[in-house]
């Protein structure tokens, strides 16, 4: 018998036994649970998998939503109807038999024990029934990754829970006669039961080490992996690697007949290339250019053995420099809005009492050259603790020093204060009566960025959702349920302001903004916002790439390749225009002069599609009703 699992929808999975004998397969769960990662009893009574039935539910401190997270329970299926349950009630009398009788019985056991061993057992599994033979062990619900059954016990991975401050990732087993859970290793990556079923390999941070299926298993004794060598034929690997790409792409790609592309020819069209290649970067083009005759999005290859330079990375103040006088000084420093406490500039410290146009005239005493990029002075000195001198003017003569902490990078800084100036923008032009929110991804950065200015701005007349540069991520439905809440109830209270419900939605006029930078879930967002009859589209028409990925085989060397595994279509039968993209309602080309000048051309066309919808259909918030005799 062979047990497997195998997804039925985008959701769920089930259960399947495939019996080697006939050749035949049969579902034995209905993967209402997500049922996977079956492994046998070897004593042959149980079949162990993972399962998703507990239900209970986290809420938003935000708005009335809830997720359903550490759901996660090991089950056991019993094979046939004569089993009993690892959970039976036991009897707790005690029977009293004399010791020659015991002994007797004993040897009778060992003998009879002896044979079975000789002649093997045999396990009968019995299909009729299946599903109504599972129950659930006793260990909580929560993130478990994986399960094995050795001899009267099962062993599992535990990783942390949502929302759980203890990040460790123990393996533990279950005792079945005993009844009790017990730690083997608190704090692994992976592991692995040896074929005999009584150790098993446990690997943390890239250290490995083989312990006893037993309590509290010290890992100090690790595998002297640092001793293995290998020889590889760069030449041979680079013909495997190109030979599993090829299979990878063949064997998963969404459309079996290749977007009509003749891709035995592929493999020996490009695989002549290879005998020219020198380096590993030299096989990644190769493959890149393989790939590329698929005339798909989400095609990307990287990595592998390759050889790469020693980086110095650069500090950064957050700032904009300016030469002045021989020397660099501030010409502005770089902030959010006042409410952005996630990453500031290293001079917006309090108190450091630092102004724009201060001279920065030293890095940790070593004179700033301006003769050279301001930033050569702070090679090596990301995130560090460095001590500049300033002064009010181009010279050391009454300089005073501070120390400040650089940033690694200065992209989220600088993009919060885009967000903010916006923002602001569309708050003067509207007269406070328009909000602006920001969706950089449809990734968690962009579902978080959504949530945070959606709950600060719902409350406005009016909204323009900005997702130029959307670098995509997840399906974005949920950002659209979010944006298109009905209003179905208003309730009057006494005190205050009367509510509306849901609590949290926006009733009135939207406009989203759009661009070519805009694409995979960044073309989703915009389609379904269009779908849902949200408002017009407003900028230049989307990148066009919605035949996703959903992982693939690694390759020998650590290289990476992907698949794209999926395509969507419209609800009326046609295709999504892959290539083509989300084309604009009210087209808007950038301007870059503008843009240069600082007047945001699609921005000012969206201010004034909503204040046109403003005037035309302005929110209808019903009158609450008289209050009543009664």
């Amino acid at each position: 018998w062979l047990a497997y699992a195998r997804d039925l929808d985008n959701r769920s999975s089930a259960l399947f036994l495939f019996d080697s004998r006939d050749g035949k397969s049969t579902q034995v769960t209905s993967g209402y649970y997500a049922d996977v990662q079956p492994s046998f009893d070897p004593d042959g009574k149980y079949i162990y998998f993972l399962t998703n039935r507990t239900f209970a539910p986290v809420y938003s401190d935000f708005d009335g939503t809830w997720i359903y997270p550490n759901s996660t329970n090991i089950a056991a299926a019993m094979l046939n109807e004569e089993i009993l349950s690892p959970l039976v009630p036991k009897n707790d009398t005690l029977t009293v038999q004399s010791k020659d009788t015991t002994s007797a019985e004993k040897a009778k056991k060992d003998e009879k024990g002896k044979k079975d061993e000789k002649k093997g057992k045999e396990t009968v599994i019995t299909l009729a029934g299946f599903e109504q033979r599972i129950v659930i062990l006793p260990p909580a619900a929560g993130n478990i990754s994986a399960v094995q059954g050795v001899a009267g016990k099962v062993v599992f991975h535990r990783t942390p829970n949502a929302g759980a401050a203890d990040k460790k990732k123990p393996v533990m087993y279950y005792d079945l006669d005993k009844r009790e859970e017990k730690t083997i290793v608190d704090d692994v990556d992976k592991f692995q039961v040896s074929a005999d079923g009584k150790r098993i390999l446990v690997v943390k941070d890239a250290n490995y080490s083989v312990v006893d299926i037993g309590e509290n298993q010290k890992t100090e004794k690790k595998m002297p992996i640092g001793q293995l060598d290998m020889i590889v034929d760069p030449k041979a690997e680079w013909r495997q690697i190109f030979s599993d790409v090829w299979r990878f792409e063949r064997d998963f790609f969404y459309d079996p007949n290749m977007h009509g592309v003749d891709w035995n020819a592929m493999r020996l069209r490009y695989g002549k290339l290879l005998e020219y290649a020198v380096t590993r970067s030299d096989v990644n083009f190769v493959i890149g250019e393989l790939i590329a005759e698929l005339n798909a999005s989400h095609t990307y290859r990287g990595g592998g053995d390759e050889e790469k330079p020693t980086t110095r990375s650069v500090g950064y103040l957050g700032i904009d420099w300016e030469l002045a006088n021989g020397a660099y000084r501030i010409k502005k420093i770089i902030n959010g809005a006042p409410w952005d406490s996630e990453v500031r500039s290293s001079l917006a410290m309090p108190g450091l009492k630092v102004r724009e146009g201060n001279y920065i005239l030293a890095v940790n005493a070593i004179p700033v050259n301006p003769n050279r990029a301001p930033w050569e002075a702070f090679q090596g000195l990301a995130e560090q603790t460095v001590e500049l001198t300033l002064n009010s003017k181009p010279s050391m003569d009454g300089a005073w020093r501070i120390f400040v902490s650089t940033l690694g990078d200065e992209s989220r800084l600088r993009n919060l204060a885009w967000i903010e100036s916006n923002r602001k923008r569309v708050e003067l032009a509207s007269g406070g009566r328009i909000g602006y929110i920001y969706v950089p991804s449809t990734g968690i950065d962009g579902q978080t960025e959504l949530v945070r200015q959606f709950n600060a701005q719902f409350m406005k007349e009016g909204l323009i959702v900005d997702e130029r540069f959307n670098s995509g991520g997840q399906i974005p439905d949920r950002f659209i349920e979010l944006l298109n809440r009905k209003p179905l109830a208003f309730w009057a209270v006494r005190d205050g302001k009367n509510w509306q419900w849901p609590p949290v939605a926006h009733f009135g006029p939207k406009v989203m903004l759009i661009n070519g930078w805009s694409g995979s879930g960044g073309d989703a967002f915009p389609d379904y916002f269009r779908k849902a009859g949200l408002g017009p589209l407003v900028g230049s028409r989307t990148w066009g790439g919605l035949i996703g990925i959903s992982g693939s085989p690694p390759l020998i060397d650590g290289g990476a390749v992907t698949v794209p595994t999926f395509r969507m279509y419209n609800p009326d039968g046609t295709w999504f225009k892959e290539g083509h993209g989300v084309d604009p309602d009210i087209v808007v080309p950038e301007d870059l002069a503008e843009l240069a000048r600082g007047i945001d051309t699609q921005l000012e066309k969206a201010i004034q599609e909503v204040m046109k919808r403003l005037k035309e259909q302005p929110p209808s918030i019903p009158k609450q009703p008289s209050y009543e005799k009664r």
